[in-house]
């Protein structure tokens, strides 16, 4: 059977096509084209009866009900490093099912039009993209990414039926419109090589997140619906944003020179592993890293940080009906401590507030400002048994390495004062019980909320060490 000659299509074969879109998340992939088509929120006008109102108003309820309890379940089917990672996206998305700003506005629009629960779901979606577009901050701008995934949650469950889950994707990239943070993972998982969108923005949290995760993709590609066919091969490059679709031999043999590439520089980077941080002026930095399970503890020991610059305790905590016991906190921190082989490990005190996913009834579920309310130090100082239990743990998990206690949410003297009083108290009532303790346990402050920056030199001498939150 006769060749093809390098720039000649196979009988049969759909065209070569070159397409440009905006890297968000490094990496190359080669793979089937898995199309799927937007859930479009262009909704006909429709207005509603009067007598038919209340009806509408309590089918958008039930809707808004039913994207809670999907949100939910996804979050609580998370564990490990992507408890953290896309819980924090699951959270802020849960957040905005119940903004008083996006509520009040359908709940008036059903009212004064009356309009239907899917009309006043646009017109509401609408009004605030012109707010959106109107911010000269490209970061601000693209969180109107996240309010998009919450509305299309919103709109998909007030449809007859639900879009059928796509299957099968092994191997495959998905072309789409957007793409949510929550469903990076679960995609990801299913064997999704990467994804290339119509829309989105390399800022929006889904390319935070897809960075994170390690999965190509490449965002706001024009007429990419309307160019690739389900099926197509593609070849794309998160780092430039390019699209190969139906490569010709030619573009193979580029992709393997990309591909060979990639593993030399992976090897490259793999022998400075053990290399130290060093400026050309000759002073050492020390590379840390952030973690929240033993995964985490262990993956970055063989990447070679030099400790753990934070070490996340809420997931001992979340996706559970009861506290966890001094034992089981105690077992935790003392393998992030034997993982780390002597390297510092930086454990942080409970920073868990309303806006978490909390079963166990240690914040308030009705407060008013989770963000920045009894979280942190004071909620710790708030639940002294609670607060005593973590640090006793964290005391005896010392004797096995360089352990360093971090105080979340510092904003004054007193609040500090009182950690560093209890430690000294608990330290003593441990020795005493037999337990080893490590003679000193340094102690430091999140510089995260204004308050602390400005009272800094008012407890610096409490503190060990600052760690600046962002």
């Amino acid at each position: 059977m006769p060749r093809a000659r390098a720039g000649q299509l196979p009988s049969g074969q759909r065209p070569v096509q070159l397409l440009a879109g905006h890297g968000a998340a490094r990496g190359t992939a080669m793979g089937r084209a898995r199309v799927r088509l937007p859930h479009a929120l262009e909704v006909a006008e429709q207005r509603v009866a009067t007598h038919q109102v209340e009806a509408e108003l309590a089918r958008l309820h039930r809707a808004l009900d039913a994207a809670r309890t999907e949100m939910h379940e996804l979050r609580q089917r998370l564990h490990g490093a992507l408890n953290q990672e896309v819980g924090e996206f699951l959270d802020l998305h849960a957040l905005l099912l119940d903004d008083p700003e996006l509520l009040y506005g359908l709940d008036e629009l059903i009212r004064s039009g009356p309009y239907s629960a899917g009309y006043a779901l646009r017109l509401q979606r609408d009004r605030l993209a012109k707010v959106f577009d109107g911010m000269d901050d490209a970061y601000l701008k693209s969180r109107m990414d996240d309010l998009d995934h919450v509305i299309g949650r919103i709109h998909a469950f007030l449809q007859p039926e639900r879009p059928p889950v796509m299957k099968g994707l092994a191997g495959e990239i998905l072309v789409c419109d957007n793409i949510a943070p929550s469903e990076l993972a679960q995609l990801q998982a299913q064997g999704v090589v990467g994804i290339v969108t119509a829309a989105g923005s390399a800022l929006s949290h889904s390319a935070i997140l897809a960075r994170s995760l390690h999965l190509p993709l490449i965002v706001n590609v024009p007429q990419l619906l309307s160019r690739v066919a389900d099926g197509d091969v593609l070849i794309i490059d998160g780092a430039d944003g390019s699209i190969t679709a139906n490569p010709l031999a030619d573009n193979l043999r580029d992709y393997r020179a990309r591909l060979k590439e990639h593993a030399r520089e992976q090897r490259e980077l793999g022998r400075l592993r053990s290399k130290p941080s060093r400026t050309r002026d000759q002073v050492d930095i020390a590379l840390l890293a952030n973690a929240e399970s033993l995964e985490d503890v262990t993956q970055a020991h063989a990447l070679g940080a030099q400790g753990l610059g934070l070490y996340r305790t809420e997931f001992l905590f979340l996706q559970r009906n009861e506290l966890p016991d001094e034992e089981e906190q105690f077992q935790t921190y003392r393998d992030a401590a034997l993982g780390m082989s002597g390297r510092p490990v930086t454990i942080r005190t409970l920073d868990l507030g309303a806006d978490k996913a909390d079963r166990t009834g240690l914040t308030l579920s009705n407060e008013e400002n989770p963000a920045l309310g009894l979280r942190g130090v004071r909620l710790s100082l708030a639940r002294p048994k609670v607060a005593d239990t973590q640090l006793r743990a964290i005391l005896r998990a010392s004797a096995y390495g360089k352990l360093r206690v971090l105080v979340p949410m510092v904003s004054t003297r007193e609040e500090l004062l009182a950690v560093r009083r209890r430690m000294l108290k608990l330290s003593e009532q441990l020795r005493g019980e037999g337990h080893m303790v490590s003679e000193h346990v340094p102690l430091g402050a999140m510089i995260e909320v204004p308050a602390a920056a400005l009272a800094l030199e008012s407890f610096i001498d409490l503190v060990d060490f600052l760690s600046i939150g962002t």
